[in-house]
């Protein structure tokens, strides 16, 4: 597990629109922040691993105004952190996908109100050792033959995935099961939301993945885009087609929409009994100001347009309650323009996972 700990805070603003399963609390709403560095207290943010290098950039860079704030990072996966949310155990849980229907009923169950906050967009990259000079793209076909439970312990070299791929082991490394990126990955991949094979080496922190892949010429693994922008020696992407022709994960990919079915929003989910905290409201504007698209950027992962930054930061400052994507866990297929208009809310939900 991941700790990052140390003192920070700023403020700043934003706005957003409601819609159906969720809920606005006039009686909650945030209080108005401190200024300058009069701002202290503690936050406590747990939870996926893909958010963990945006979370820790947005806090060093909060630092720098108001240093008498405390953060508490860490990481144990997106299952993980909502277990811990949904206890009451923290400010803010990161997920690397939408809050599932279970996790939704948990925190019912303790009392625990939550804000849907999206923060940005990720392109989930697959990725293959340095020193691999045979694969440069894979089929959704390809990948779900490597991933599918069907796999286990039957497909165990690369020529079973391709022809005149070379009859060599086949070292698969990816998250585990608390891993939002593991659900995600298996619902766009696998066809089924946390269905894959059990026998390859995992675990909820991506750093370890990207060592295991780096360190093996017959690897592959999947992760987070920041991870594979932080690790360019030591691990090569792999483009992905759909049906489509082979496109690489990036920016404008995301933009396009034609890196599908692989680009994902991230998000942030707020305690609603938190957010009246100045320390708490000022580092969600934070997050939800145009300030925050450098930060985004620089880690690796794609910000969100400007008319959805104002539009989330309005529902979080009137502490709209709920989830704009049903609550029914991971959903693919949301394009980057998804957040910032109201006519885009049918078309989401047509998306979503029963």
């Amino acid at each position: 597990m991941k700790t990052f700990l140390f003192a920070c805070a700023l403020a700043v603003a934003g706005t957003l629109a409601a819609c159906n399963n969720e809920n606005t609390s006039d009686a909650k709403s945030p209080t108005p922040a401190a200024a300058g560095g009069a701002l202290s207290g503690k936050i406590t943010v747990d939870g996926s691993s893909t958010v963990f290098p945006l979370s820790k950039a947005m806090a060093e860079a909060f630092r720098e105004a108001n240093p008498s704030v405390q953060f508490a990072i860490d990481v144990s996966g997106t299952g993980g952190g909502f277990r811990k949310f949904c206890a009451g155990q923290l400010d803010i849980a990161a997920a690397s996908r939408p809050i599932k229907s279970a996790e939704s009923e948990q925190c019912k169950a303790q009392h625990i109100e939550y804000i849907e906050v999206p923060i940005a967009f990720d392109s989930l990259s697959v990725v293959v050792n340095a020193k691999n000079n045979f694969v440069d793209c894979l089929t959704v076909k390809e990948l779900k033959a490597m991933w599918e439970p069907a796999a286990e312990g039957k497909v165990r070299q690369w020529n079973q995935i391709r022809a005149n791929f070379p009859a060599q082991p086949l070292a698969l490394f990816g998250p585990g099961k608390d891993s939002g990126t593991f659900d995600y990955f298996t619902l766009a991949i696998v066809g089924t939301e946390s269905s894959g094979r059990d026998d390859y080496t995992k675990s909820e922190d991506d750093e370890v993945i990207e060592r295991g892949v780096a360190a093996d010429p017959s690897a592959l693994g999947y992760f987070g885009y920041a991870y594979y922008q932080a690790h360019k020696d030591q691990v090569k992407v792999v483009a992905v087609d759909n049906g489509h022709g082979c496109v690489v994960p990036s920016a404008e990919t995301v933009a396009d929409a034609t890196y599908q079915p692989l680009s994902r929003p991230l998000f942030l989910y707020v305690n609603l009994a938190a957010a009246p905290r100045p320390e708490v409201k000022a580092f969600m504007r934070f997050h939800l100001s145009s300030q925050s698209k450098q930060y985004v950027t620089r880690v690796g992962y794609v910000p969100l347009p400007s008319a959805a930054l104002v539009l989330q930061a309005s529902r979080f400052e009137r502490g709209v309650t709920g989830s704009i994507l049903g609550g029914h866990g991971s959903v693919t297929g949301v394009k980057l323009d998804a957040f910032d208009e109201e006519k885009e809310r049918d078309r989401v939900r047509s998306l979503l996972v029963q």
